[in-house]
């Protein structure tokens, strides 16, 4: 009986919404200003587990395209004279929006990733300035080495056992921990945690990983606001957790307070929130207030750990179904670091110098491959203010989202050639030197004002860690199969993750 309404249920929706089509459609007839029209929010629902192919055939067909839903439109673009005139030119009119930030608020708060104008632009210059220094780089490349010693144990013990690794939760757990070790100074040690381990640490990275999960439905769910206010099912959750992460950090800031105002200035920690503390000498105590420094811990957690985690697991995939290239980058590393077979993994690491990884281009090269076809953000979308014509004579209008598409662009045939779809770390190499992109073709890393400032640091962890674990071990898939990703705000392998055999090199 109750299949049998909700089998009527569904076809009266569907009747209804057929009819709106129809009168929609008749909105834009014979206009051909608008992007033209390739499906609607069902196209969204019936591709949903292959959303990101779904993009990229349409954008074979079009390079703008627009998916129609009830009261506004998704325009895709994969054009990069759109991307420049959507991220940089006319940067003022495709913002996060509203609803987005309202989405996300419970846990991203104020952040520099969830806001717009004035308290993006403050935000994003104290950023940019601090992430560029010498101490925040030179710490961040200690971390990362260390946890690349962490990981290379790992394998070892791996490799004596012959037991499969699964990659993806590896790199998760291992990003997670460099993350926190970076930003607000604490060792989370989550490579090694323990079922029977417990913990504030550990507390806390479950809770964000679930708080994190739980966002994710309210994209997907039309009654999250209805749950929230009866604190039930996923929204139930989403609260639990986030009081969880919240009573974490306001601690490890009260403790970080502490310290820096018994500390002499040169004696500061070198992590990023101690240097934030340090730094609201200067400014209002309601610029740095507990709930800034907050907001910007889970900010900068959310965005730095998945881009590294997921391009190394599909860094390591590509390496396994072209092992010609991974022995390419290996060569290339023995010709930079000239250690011998009884070199132990700690003192490679140590040798891992900001100088010396700018001479590994072709691994530069691999990395930014991965990022090409498998972008860690598939598609990022923006709000339209105002009604605007894009450069290729597109019309968007008031309410719509704008999105570009990493994962269909580096897919085009008309931006990377006919072996587009390839994967092949030689197309960005000129006469030996790794020679970069327009960021409005390889979006991966956003561009424009908005441009990723974790960029080089990202780049700094995945280079530490690519090269001490293909220095040392050679990776093979367990059983050679095609992974697939989740459709996801990020881009997961799907559940079965990446499992692989792991064997020493010498």
């Amino acid at each position: 009986m109750d299949l049998s309404i909700y089998t009527l249920s569904v076809t009266v929706f569907l009747l209804v919404f057929s009819l709106w089509i129809v009168g929609f459609l008749r909105k834009f007839r014979n206009n051909g200003a608008y992007p033209p029209l390739v499906g609607t929010m069902l196209s969204h629902v019936m591709n949903f587990e292959r959303l990101h192919d779904y993009h990229t055939e349409q954008a074979e067909r079009c390079k703008t395209f627009r998916v129609m839903y009830p009261t506004f439109s998704y325009v895709f673009t994969t054009d990069p004279i759109n991307v420049e005139h959507i991220l940089k030119t006319n940067f003022t009119n495709y913002v996060k929006g509203i609803s987005n930030h309202e989405i996300m608020r419970d846990l991203l708060g104020d952040g520099i990733f969830n806001v717009d104008g004035d308290k993006w632009r403050q935000q994003r210059k104290l950023a940019g300035l601090e992430f560029s220094t010498k101490v925040f780089m030179d710490f961040s490349g200690v971390v990362f080495s260390s946890i690349a010693v962490k990981l290379a144990s790992i394998f070892k013990e791996a490799a004596e056992e012959k037991k499969c690794v699964e990659m993806q939760d590896l790199f998760m757990r291992s990003s997670f921990d460099a993350i926190c070790k970076v930003v607000f100074g604490v060792d989370i040690n989550s490579l090694s945690s323990t079922k029977s381990r417990a913990g504030p640490e550990t507390s806390f990275a479950e809770a964000f990983d679930v708080a994190n999960a739980m966002m994710f439905h309210r994209y997907v769910g039309s009654f999250w606001k209805v749950k929230k206010v009866f604190n039930i099912g996923s929204e139930a959750i989403l609260r639990k957790n986030i009081k969880i992460v919240d009573d974490f950090l306001y601690k490890v800031i009260e403790i970080r307070r502490q310290e820096v105002v018994s500390a002499e200035k040169e004696n500061v920690k070198p992590d990023i929130l101690s240097r934030y503390i340090t730094l609201s000498d200067k400014e209002s105590s309601e610029t740095f207030s507990d709930k800034y420094l907050r907001d910007f811990i889970l900010n900068f957690m959310m965005a730095a750990r998945d881009t590294t985690a997921l391009t190394l697991s599909w860094f390591l995939y590509m390496l396994c179904k072209h092992p010609q290239v991974q022995e390419k980058i290996v060569k290339e590393i023995s010709s930079v670091i000239e250690d011998t077979e009884s070199t132990d993994i700690g003192t490679f690491a140590h040798c891992l110098t900001h100088e010396v990884l700018d001479k590994m281009h072709y691994l530069h090269a691999s990395l930014s491959e991965t990022l090409r076809l498998y972008p860690a953000v598939p598609v990022d979308g923006k709000y339209v203010v105002k009604d605007d014509i894009l450069p290729d004579g597109f019309k968007v209008n008031k309410g719509d989202f704008v999105s570009y598409v990493p994962y269909a662009m580096g897919r085009m045939a008309f931006l990377w050639g006919n072996d587009a779809k390839e994967f092949k770390p030689e197309r960005w190499i000129e006469n030996g030197v790794f020679h970069p992109q327009s960021p409005f073709k390889f979006t991966a890393f956003q561009a424009g004002p908005r441009i990723c400032i974790g960029r080089d640091f990202a780049y700094l962890q995945m280079k530490i860690i690519a090269a001490v674990l293909l220095r040392f071990y050679k990776f093979e898939m367990v059983k050679p199969k095609e992974i697939r990703y989740r459709t996801m705000l990020t881009l997961h392998m799907d559940e079965d993750g990446l499992n692989l055999s792991v064997s020493p090199r010498l």
